[in-house]
């Protein structure tokens, strides 16, 4: 990683700057992500070609996401005292980051999730994560491919 931003704005900038002027470069985003892909859901010029999501959801509910709505110290104060709602406020979340990263996909910008958590977690949230033409919400038909299988190929089939 060559660069750090802590706001949307100085990210987007950066990235804008970046593709101008033909630089390989490397942006990291220290923030809820979910911002970052609205943000750029938002932008009229599709400013990412490729995206991966490495969020840890193994335990979406017990501290392994923490929703855009609330600050990280927020999120762990609520993560004691109210569970139910924190989990609430994970789920619509999952929705929002899921509906952001479709309209970027739907743009042109190529997807993987690292290894499904993310588009499972998103999916039981009731976000769309499942192919279009899945009608039983099987395993094996998310909308986007896993990292490992689509780069090193299904290793059981």
């Amino acid at each position: 990683l060559k660069e750090v931003c802590t706001d949307v704005d100085s990210t987007i900038k950066r990235i804008k700057e970046a593709r101008a002027a033909k630089e390989a470069t490397s942006i990291g985003f220290l923030g809820n992500i979910v911002t970052l892909w609205e943000r750029l859901a938002e932008e009229e010029e599709l400013l990412v070609e490729l995206g991966s999501d490495q969020t840890s959801l193994h335990n979406p509910f017990g501290g392994g996401y923490y929703p855009v709505q609330v600050s990280f110290d927020e999120g762990q104060k609520l993560l004691v005292e109210d569970p139910t709602k924190f989990q609430s406020l994970v789920e619509e979340s999952l929705r929002r980051h899921m509906v952001a990263i479709n309209k970027l996909s739907a743009r042109g910008m190529r997807f993987w999730d690292y290894g499904n958590s993310f588009l499972l977690e998103a999916s039981r949230a009731g976000a769309q994560g499942w192919e279009d033409s899945d009608k039983v919400s099987s395993l094996k038909s998310f909308r986007y491919p896993s990292y490992v299988q689509d780069i090193r190929s299904d290793v059981f089939a």
